[in-house]
């Protein structure tokens, strides 16, 4: 038996984290996805696990890091997105609210990890190593700067590929089709804080965030990335097949916009004639946090005036989503425990303790 002489502060942090251990990595592993379905996982912020019925493994957007850990001089760092945004100086107090729901050192059998964009809450250098020491085969597939920080940070340049909108690959049985994305925010973000952007011709979107449309035999799923609301969502809409869609949702702070908002997010989901909308990425940041069912009370509200044929889904963070079977579900609960009650003869003094 330990005792409190056996504690440290690494001991603590090697039993406690990540707080799900491989509980995940192990759901995902045994499970076996039926012919004509898809399922995939949300890992918090907009990291999900997509598996084909076939067994393909797609990685997109995980992130294993914090948001702020101390107060320091309550200062934002110079040159940040926000501060160019909006002139503000104060610190943004973007706490992680979400557990670590996998282990990212665990990881087996990935057969590519897909990042959206450059934000380090979506390219991840801890996920990058995991998956390139335990899974030697994976592609490693991003739009060009995405990939240039891989290359940095020591991915083989043979193991990676740049897209841009208009792309189409094959990993195994699962087309990634690359889009345009719509992430202002990305647009104002620059490594050099001495540089200045105003006057100046904004980045190339294509060469910092693309969206993804992964089509399986199960479904196709579209991921926004931390894409705003676009006109052009119907454009993909007319050209593409779309089953479910995944945004960037979340409540804006006063005088930013980053988050696509309830509205927008419905109006996202009819623009690509989705069949589910499934809000993600509100879950992570403490000062960015809404209820996802504002989103399901204003399709209530509207759905029959606008003859909507979409649904909202009401995701968990490490909970699974199968398409076609969810897709008439309007939340998601984890299995609750328990189906074996008195399937045996229970031990309690008398039956009123019951």
């Amino acid at each position: 038996m330990a005792t409190i002489y056996d504690v440290t502060k690494e001991s603590w942090i090697l039993s406690t984290f990540p707080e799900w251990g491989t509980y995940l990595n192990e759901e995902i592993e045994q499970e076996e996805v039926k012919a004509g379905t898809v399922s995939m996982w949300w890992l918090g912020c907009t990291g999900i696990w997509l598996k084909s019925h076939e067994g393909t493994n797609i990685l997109c957007d995980l992130w294993c890091g914090t948001g702020k850990r101390t107060h320091g001089n309550g200062k934002m760092k110079k040159g940040h997105q926000m501060m160019r945004m909006s002139g503000c100086e104060n610190m943004q107090p973007n706490l992680r609210t979400q557990p670590f729901v996998i282990d990212p050192f665990a990881v087996k059998d990935v057969d590519a990890l897909v990042v959206t964009h450059i934000h380090s809450d979506h390219l991840d250098i801890n996920t990058a190593a995991a998956v390139h020491q335990n899974c030697p085969k994976a592609r490693f597939i991003g739009p060009k700067e995405v990939v240039n920080t891989w290359l940095k940070w020591g991915i083989p340049e043979e193991k990676t590929t740049i897209v841009k909108p208009g792309d189409r690959l094959s990993i195994n049985d699962v087309d990634i089709v690359a889009l345009e994305a719509f992430d202002r925010t990305a647009l104002v973000t620059c490594e050099d804080p001495e540089v200045i952007l105003k006057g100046k011709l904004p980045q190339d979107m294509d060469e910092i965030a693309v969206n993804y449309l992964f089509e399986t035999s199960g479904g196709n799923i579209y991921h926004a990335g931390d894409s705003h609301y676009s006109n052009l969502f119907a454009k993909h809409g007319n050209e593409h097949k779309i089953d479910v869609c995944l945004g960037a949702y979340g409540e804006n702070p006063r005088g930013i916009t980053d988050k696509v908002t309830s509205v927008d997010m419905l109006r996202m989901a009819e623009s690509l004639n989705a069949n589910v909308v499934i809000p993600v990425h509100y879950d992570i940041w403490a000062n960015f946090m809404a209820d996802p069912k504002e989103i399901t009370e204003i399709w209530k509200f509207k759905k029959d005036r606008l003859d909507y044929q979409f649904k909202p889904f009401i995701w968990q963070v490490g909970g699974k989503f199968t398409y076609p079977n969810d897709k008439d579900k309007l939340e998601f609960n984890f299995y609750r425990g328990f189906d074996d009650v008195f399937t045996r003869e229970n031990d309690t003094p008398f039956p009123s303790f019951l």
